[in-house]
């Protein structure tokens, strides 16, 4: 086991047109290179590569496919001015994110052909998602056809919710024909940061009921009770839940059918209304990211002040609904883009919570420190902001699984 420490691994994040990654030791998790290919497929791809301790390195070139990318990835890992690695033997396996894992996966599993075969089952579940982590898995298999690749799905951690927490009320059938059910996302960034709180407070994870709020352009809340996923605000897919950057969340859905008839529109356009043109960006109609929103509101604009109160509202309400879900909480925990960053929001979100024992201390809040503690040292519920690191996760059951 000592020898599997020194290993590294390659986590891979592939989308539609693009491809992250990272390169990360496992003797003391640190970041050895990281980066982005960008427009695959399309005129102006490009490689960003960022050595730890080094510039980045910009690569313009024209790029077809995953396959080409990954090879692109690799040569610059072991480029010998840039590169972290002297040959593809330091690599000892790759870690995958995989969005969408259905029921059948509750944990990460090593990538063999039944895998694939599920994957390609869930594609109607995340048709946007799966069938580029599929091109993903399958490109490094191609350039590394001996490394042992890895599936870390986004919806795994959730699938420790009870019946009647995942189950709607819609005629059973739809669930025991098409699996529709609440399913839930960011399945890694909710574990790591359950487990991250646990030990910043000397505690075990199935010590503690903790409720995660990762909060960024694409958002969702999670109540983590004695260390399992009993309850999250993404639904079937990720539109469900608080409201995001241009994603609606929770809506009564006659509204669907209501505005179809109004604007005379198919069932595809009103959905791309729900997923890229509502959320802050829709209600606002400003901007889908909180920082413009922020600014305008200061400026004195009253649907920018009416946006921001709507999305502390939401996550408030979420807060307290999973606070009785599991018969009290422990810690809120918030993360991600919008959930580090915004020490405001944070303070709005959290106002009032006295009643609950969870009292926010000013000034330690205004830190954007990595990991802070923003509760006072005397509230019964204790409050954080801290850096997710969903790469870090993948990295972590990768190494568990080849071991």
């Amino acid at each position: 086991m000592e020898d599997l420490y020194k290993v590294k691994i390659l986590v891979i994040n592939a989308g539609s047109s693009s491809l992250k990654y990272q390169l990360i030791s496992m003797m003391n998790e640190e970041v050895l290179a990281k980066g982005i290919v960008e427009r695959i497929g399309i005129d102006g791809s490009k490689l960003k590569h960022k050595p730890t301790g080094k510039d980045q390195i910009v690569t313009e070139r024209p790029i077809s496919s995953h396959t080409e990318a990954i090879k692109i990835v690799l040569d610059a890992l072991v480029d010998k001015e840039n590169g972290v690695i002297s040959s593809m033997d330091d690599i000892a396996a790759v870690g995958h994110r995989v969005v969408h894992g259905g029921e059948k996966f509750s944990g990460s599993v090593l990538i063999d052909d039944e895998v694939m075969e599920a994957l390609r089952e869930n594609i109607e579940l995340a048709p946007l998602h799966n069938p580029a982590n599929i091109m993903g898995i399958e490109a490094c298999k191609e350039n590394m056809p001996d490394k042992k690749q890895v599936g870390v799905f986004d919806t795994a951690f959730h699938q420790t919710m009870p019946e009647w927490a995942y189950l709607y009320g819609i005629p059973y059938r739809y669930y025991r024909e098409y699996k529709v059910r609440r399913y839930g996302f960011h399945g890694t960034s909710h574990k790591y940061i359950s487990q991250k709180v646990a030990k910043v407070m000397g505690k075990k994870p199935e010590e503690l009921r903790t409720i995660v709020c990762h909060l960024g352009n694409g958002g969702s809340v999670s109540a983590v009770k004695y260390g399992k996923s009993i309850d999250t605000s993404m639904g079937l897919t990720p539109l469900e839940g608080v409201i995001m950057g241009t994603r609606c969340g929770d809506i009564d859905p006659s509204i669907i059918e209501y505005i179809m008839q109004k604007d005379n529109i198919d069932i595809s356009a009103a959905m791309n209304i729900l997923n890229k043109e509502s959320g802050l960006l829709g209600v606002s109609e400003i901007s889908s990211d909180m920082r413009d929103i922020e600014s305008a509101m200061l400026s004195g604009d009253k649907m920018a002040l009416t946006t921001y109160r709507l999305f502390c509202y939401r996550v408030k309400k979420y807060i307290g609904a999973y606070a009785a879900a599991m018969g009290g909480v422990d810690a809120v925990v918030f993360t991600a883009g919008i959930g580090e960053n915004n020490p405001t929001m944070r303070a709005d979100i959290l106002d009032d919570m006295e009643y609950m024992g969870l009292k926010i201390d000013r000034k330690t809040n205004d830190s954007k420190a990595d990991l802070v503690q923003i509760s006072t040292n005397d509230s019964k519920v204790a409050a954080y902001s801290i850096a997710t690191n969903e790469e870090l996760m993948i990295a972590r059951d990768t190494l568990e699984l080849v071991s």
